[in-house]
């Protein structure tokens, strides 16, 4: 599959190009090659999912991006999987924590369930590239991770991004760009 390329724009309203300091005169969008690095370096996400009763449910975890989609798994019985099955749409952020420095990103979309064997191996192959030893050894957190979707423990999402948002910080020049898919 060929991930579609997004339609990326900086928006002035929320970047150092509305209220310019020094050495942000010339802000621009931040490409969408650069934002999927990042999704690919991150080691922490952020989900947040809507319960029945339309309450946020935010919580870390680990997830993968691999082919145009980020995926991330979670047990039957946890909150998260509750949500997605009453409302797939969810969101998933990851950055740093720091006005200085960096770049955060934003994945908004629609969870969809993934089954099909070849497309599970080729998620559990990113989480291995992506945390090495933190699932691929024995004395790793995560380690079983791979075995945990393959015999259906636990339950392997994707989630294709229909908006994105880069927000990057750099000694105090902000940009904030939009990816639409």
């Amino acid at each position: 599959m060929t991930p579609k390329q997004p339609k990326t724009e900086l928006d002035a309203r929320y970047s150092s190009a509305l209220n310019p300091r020094p050495g942000a005169e010339n802000v621009t969008a931040t490409d969408w090659d650069r934002a999927q690095r990042q999704l690919r370096a991150a080691e922490i996400f952020w989900i947040t999912t809507v319960r029945p009763d339309g309450r946020l449910h935010v919580t870390p975890l680990i997830a993968a991006w691999h082919d145009g989609a980020l995926y991330f798994s979670t047990g039957q019985g946890e909150q998260k999987a509750k949500n997605l099955a009453g409302n797939a749409h969810c969101a998933l952020t990851t950055g740093h924590n720091s006005l200085s420095e960096g770049l955060d990103i934003v994945i908004e979309g629609t969870a969809e369930r993934v089954t099909d064997p070849a497309r599970q191996e080729e998620a559990i192959a990113a989480f291995e590239a992506q945390y090495g030893d933190h699932v691929t050894s024995p004395e790793g957190t995560f380690y079983g991770f791979g075995d945990s979707i393959r015999k259906g423990n636990d339950l392997l999402f994707a989630v294709t991004p229909s908006t994105a948002y880069g927000f990057g910080h750099d000694s105090q020049v902000f940009s904030h760009t939009r990816y639409t898919f």
